[in-house]
């Protein structure tokens, strides 16, 4: 089993992305949302987005990073299969800053709160696969296996749409079994953040200028003739990654803020 160590904090004020994405990785066209939205949701859903893609840019231009375990992305990417970053639904706003213009692919449900999250990742460079643990999800999937095939990595707010909170879903071994794609997971500490403590995940928006950590796990990989009994472990391995990093954001923290259950 991978384990989570400490290492050297690389100290960056922007993260910037030193990869270009291949031809055939652009090529990959997702699907559309299948859903139809009435004209006022449409409304709400242009000026959310429209609000949420110009809150990321001018809030995560300001973030001052230390990144801890950049060399655990590095043994990942070496494996050459893709990567499927696993992360908490909570992060979504740092995250979409810290790993933009790389052309991941996200899974995101096809509600109306899916619907205005996709389009504020697409206006940083991701690509959204619609669908969710609760509707669509085995079609998205099969669209996130496309694009690992050919060269565009995938990601997953591993406890959402709707919680519970810090629990690990099965997607990215699902998705890491047929594809040969190393599990990365980690985790983002924010030093002034509002938290909005009445959401399920109690998602988190970052203060301008904030102190911000990441924390990325070793690779984790799922063999292609894992059994039932081996993917429930390597499920478990993933949940108990995650609560390592979360804790490590915490001692990372001065204070106790964000020990939340």
């Amino acid at each position: 089993m991978a384990t989570v160590e400490d290492s050297p904090p690389k100290i960056a004020t922007s993260v910037e992305t030193d990869e270009a994405i291949s031809s055939s990785a652009a090529e990959v066209k997702l699907d559309e949302n299948p859903r139809v939205f009435t004209l006022w949701q449409r409304v709400q859903i242009f000026a959310a987005s429209w609000v949420g893609t110009l809150a990321v840019y001018l809030i995560g231009c300001t973030l001052r990073w230390e990144i801890h375990g950049w060399e655990n992305w590095e043994a990942a990417r070496k494996i050459g299969k893709g990567l499927i970053y696993t992360f908490w639904h909570r992060e979504i706003l740092p995250a979409t800053w810290f790993w933009r213009k790389r052309g991941i692919v996200v899974m995101t449900s096809q509600n109306f709160d899916g619907e205005y999250i996709a389009r504020i990742i697409q206006a940083h460079g991701y690509g959204a696969a619609r669908g969710s643990s609760s509707r669509g999800a085995s079609r998205a999937l099969a669209e996130m296996v496309r694009c690992l095939k050919n060269g565009r990595d995938t990601a997953f707010t591993i406890d959402g749409p709707r919680g519970p909170r810090f629990v690990a879903k099965r997607g990215s071994v699902l998705l890491a079994k047929p594809t040969g794609a190393a599990i990365l997971c980690f985790h983002i500490a924010l030093r002034r953040a509002y938290v909005f403590r009445k959401s399920w995940d109690r998602f988190q928006i970052p203060y301008p200028f904030s102190r911000a950590a990441i924390f990325i796990s070793p690779p984790i990989t799922v063999p292609r003739e894992a059994n039932e009994e081996e993917q429930t472990r390597i499920h478990q391995q993933v949940q108990a990654t995650l609560d390592e990093l979360r804790r490590r954001g915490e001692e990372w923290l001065p204070d106790a803020r964000s020990h939340e259950a």
